[in-house]
């Protein structure tokens, strides 16, 4: 078992879910961000997904999209991403995950990509345009140490999701929508049916659920039917609203993990 699944059992059996937060590197400032993702860590969130900025984000909404075209445009590159995960680890040791685009990767070497992330003190890994037909050329024998997260959809079909599951490690991904991140105009009884349908074919790995949950009723709503939730643009959107210290964005973590925590 990996660190980050041990990590999700372990809050599990504590009779709380995980809280995953999601923080475009860079965003909203550039010298203030490990200060900024080492609160909302010690605000209640359980782990964090730090994504690295590219042109042509395809999985992400608007919201998303505004954080990784700013981070772009003030110069965040894969060098200072690995240098915001060495300063994080160094005060935490809670589960770091890169998300982001095949394409910086190749651009950067997958060796050379792979060599940093594992120095750096990143624990995992989530590139969700590699589909699982692509998956052993891509993510060779170099990224063994790296959890790789594999993502499931409204649309996968219940053979590739065993597949998914069996590729996976750390957890699997669920996509609680069809499209963007950032909906929330979704039929909930139909999301609800989908969660559970797919929460019971996952067997190897913790089912934690993104897409979609922007508050802290989502988050209960969602719980019941998954290891943990990952909220993203409801975190970015509150960012680009709120004061220098964040207190807003904050305080929106504390009702986030409040709710996928049994008292």
């Amino acid at each position: 078992m990996s660190f980050i699944s041990e990590y999700i059992s372990e809050k599990n059996k504590n009779n709380e879910k995980v809280l995953s937060v999601f923080l475009t590197a860079g965003f909203p400032e550039i010298k203030n961000f490990s200060e900024l993702a080492i609160n909302i860590l010690n605000a209640g969130a359980d782990m964090l997904e730090i994504g690295f900025p590219f042109s042509d984000p395809l999985a992400d909404g608007p919201v998303i999209q505004h954080s990784s075209l700013a981070a772009l445009n003030n110069g965040i590159n894969l060098n200072n991403v690995f240098q915001y995960i060495k300063e994080i680890r160094r005060k935490t040791d809670k589960p770091l995950i890169m998300m982001g685009y095949a394409n910086p990767v190749l651009s950067f070497g997958i060796n050379n990509f792979v060599k940093q992330a594992k120095e750096s003190g990143a624990n995992g890994l989530i590139i969700p345009d590699v589909p699982i037909e692509e998956y052993d050329n891509f993510f060779d024998k170099s990224f063994d140490g790296l959890d790789i997260i594999l993502l499931i959809t409204p649309t996968t079909s219940n053979k590739r999701i065993k597949l998914i599951d069996e590729k996976s490690n750390g957890f699997v991904y669920c996509v609680s929508v069809s499209g963007t991140t950032g909906i929330t105009n979704q039929n909930m009884n139909g999301t609800i049916q989908f969660l559970q349908n797919t929460y019971s074919s996952v067997e190897k790995n913790r089912m934690l659920v993104g897409f979609g949950i922007s508050n802290e009723n989502d988050a209960r709503n969602f719980a019941p039917f998954c290891d943990g939730v990952i909220v993203g643009s409801a975190i970015i959107k509150s960012l680009i609203n709120d004061n220098s210290d964040y207190d807003k964005t904050l305080e929106l973590i504390k009702k986030l993990k409040g709710a996928v925590r049994k008292n």
